[in-house]
């Protein structure tokens, strides 16, 4: 008598059959990948495209029942229509700017739903993530908006921090030079004039430097009646 489907799947190996009245029918057991594309709404009412990869397997122990009601081609049957309803179900909770900030956990809670749902049909998921989210050309253009509006405000605060240091430096220095005079004025007090002369010569050693490096000046000495020149002559050209 014919008994359609065998209830036991045979594994690897030599098996026997019945010539002309056994037909095998070979399926992988494999994980195999699979990217299912599903367009669905967030809470925001914002459209978003999602690719979702998915890593899954036939259950050995239900492969007869698995070809008896789905057929050979099972993932194909299955695996689109739970997915586009776990994504749609689980995206519907969160706002189109949540879908990038928390990516891994609405991943995560997709891949738990979507094992449950595969379980019930004898298929094993290995992996589930989301691999691309495309939202409208207006989010975008609104979110590109936003990360400019963004960039503009942390640079204004950055003008204005570096504009309080520059006034701190200002501060500073002219307590600093305040400092200085001070000690210059009581120096000046405690010594008289020869502070003066001192910052006198030694202002002139280094101008009477810079002078004897330049080609183009000539320093005339003078007699005792006269005073010092200093000659500028220029390069022949």
């Amino acid at each position: 008598a014919y008994r359609g489907i065998l209830p036991k799947a045979y594994g690897e190996g030599t098996h026997f059959k019945i010539p002309y009245f056994q037909k095998e029918n070979i399926m992988s057991v494999r994980f195999e990948p699979k990217v299912i594309k599903s367009k669905t709404g967030t809470k925001d009412l914002q459209t978003v495209q999602i690719d979702l990869r998915v890593l899954s397997r036939p259950q050995e122990h239900r492969l007869a029942e698995i070809f008896t009601k789905l057929g050979p081609n099972f993932n194909e049957r299955v695996m689109p229509s739970v997915a586009n309803e776990v994504l749609k179900s689980t995206v519907a909770r969160y706002k189109a700017e949540e879908l990038l900030s928390k990516r891994a956990e609405i991943s995560g809670e997709v891949r738990a739903e979507l094992e449950k749902r595969a379980g019930t049909f004898g298929i094993d998921l290995m992996d589930v993530a989301i691999t691309h989210l495309t939202f409208s050309r207006e989010f975008a253009t609104a979110i590109e908006s936003k990360q400019v509006a963004q960039q503009e405000a942390e640079r204004q605060q950055w003008l204005v921090v570096k504009a309080d240091k520059v006034r701190e430096a200002a501060v500073i220095r002219a307590e600093g030079e305040a400092e200085a005079a001070k000690i210059v004025n009581a120096a000046i007090a405690e010594s008289g004039q020869g502070l003066i002369e001192v910052r006198r010569i030694d202002t002139a050693k280094e101008i009477a430097g810079a002078l004897a490096q330049s080609r183009n000046v000539t320093y005339l000495p003078s007699g005792k009646s006269g005073s010092n020149m200093l000659l500028n002559i220029g390069t022949a050209q």
